[in-house]
């Protein structure tokens, strides 16, 4: 039976609930045109799985407290705010199946919006003198900003190895999940070796989650995002980066020929994918994608046994089991 997030949810349920409100109240402002789109960022909120991870750590390492709200509550600021500029750098329409804020608004818009979110967080760990919160959480933010540039850099002469891409996709997703978890694990009064293994935990998961969104590019489930959508930006993901490691020279470079100067040719989309599920690269990438998930796995086992342990294990699954 396939996981559900209501199920996964149950021990924290009460708690995203009054999370959701209090999340509202943070992202209320005086100006009128700000306001209406932090209302429409608002109500098509994803699946909160980062504030899931936030809470699930702090309730198996302690006491679910304010502090672990406020948490909560910097991260989703922080991750709105990536997303926004994101959709803006990818020249994106759309977010989750809605109109993405750029496209309503308009570029300029969608960057001051992205940026008074950053400050929003600033302002509310400020304000509650939460140091050790900004700590990790500036930590992620410029992880995630190299992350980006770097992947630009390597799309541009697509001279990606696996080391500088594992490093890209630490930096751009894994750093993020990785701080929800010693965030959460910090809001409760943890030792600075348990948010450690807590935040090498999250990172573990953030990898196998990333993977998982590489595999969707070759079609191996059905999903909302458009098949060969890295190809044609010119992103080397894990079974690319393996199919043409292993490729011979001829085929290595007509290959490479295609995502640099004809990945905008669907019928050339195609052939890399045809190319990489040939040469075994989606099964290498499950295969790297489960040790990351066994690796997580195995650090959760040295946390006590609760049901937001089991919920965090389940919530490992539901990452690389999910259909989109």
């Amino acid at each position: 039976m396939p996981l559900s997030i209501r199920n996964i949810q149950a021990p924290i349920a009460a708690e995203m609930e009054t999370f959701e409100h209090k999340f509202r109240q943070f992202m209320k402002s005086e100006v009128m045109l700000l306001d209406q789109i932090m209302t429409y960022i608002v109500r098509r909120k994803g699946k909160q799985l980062r504030p899931m991870f936030v809470f699930l750590t702090a309730g198996v390492c302690g006491t679910i407290n304010d502090s672990t709200y406020r948490g909560a509550a910097l991260i989703e600021l922080v991750h709105t705010a990536t997303l926004v500029h994101d959709d803006v750098v990818d020249d994106s329409n759309y977010r989750r199946g809605f109109f993405s804020v750029n496209a309503l608004w308009k570029n300029k818009i969608a960057v001051l919006v992205g940026d008074y979110l950053l400050s929003r967080s600033l302002f509310l760990a400020v304000d509650h003198e939460d140091f050790e919160f900004l700590k990790l959480i500036n930590r992620a933010v410029k992880e995630i900003s190299e992350g980006e540039l770097l992947q630009i850099e390597k799309a541009r002469r697509l001279d990606i190895t696996e080391s500088i891409y594992f490093e890209i996709i630490r930096q751009k997703t894994a750093t993020l999940i990785a701080a929800c978890c010693a965030v959460g694990a910090r809001s409760v009064g943890a030792i600075p070796e348990v948010v450690e293994a807590a935040r090498l935990f999250g990172e573990k998961v953030g990898i196998a989650f990333q993977i998982k969104d590489d595999l969707f590019d070759y079609g191996e489930v059905e999903v909302g995002k458009p098949l060969g959508i890295d190809i044609k930006e010119k992103k080397m993901t894990l079974p690319l980066i393996y199919a043409l490691n292993n490729a011979g020279w001829t085929e290595k470079r007509r290959m490479i020929n295609i995502v640099k100067n004809e990945s905008e040719n669907p019928k050339r989309v195609a052939e890399v994918i045809d190319f990489v599920k040939k040469s075994g690269g989606i099964e290498y990438a499950t295969t790297v994608m489960a040790r990351y998930v066994d690796e997580a796995q195995a650090l959760l086992a040295t946390f006590p046994q609760s049901p937001y342990r089991t919920s965090l294990e389940q919530l490992v699954q539901y990452t690389i089991e999910r259909s989109k």
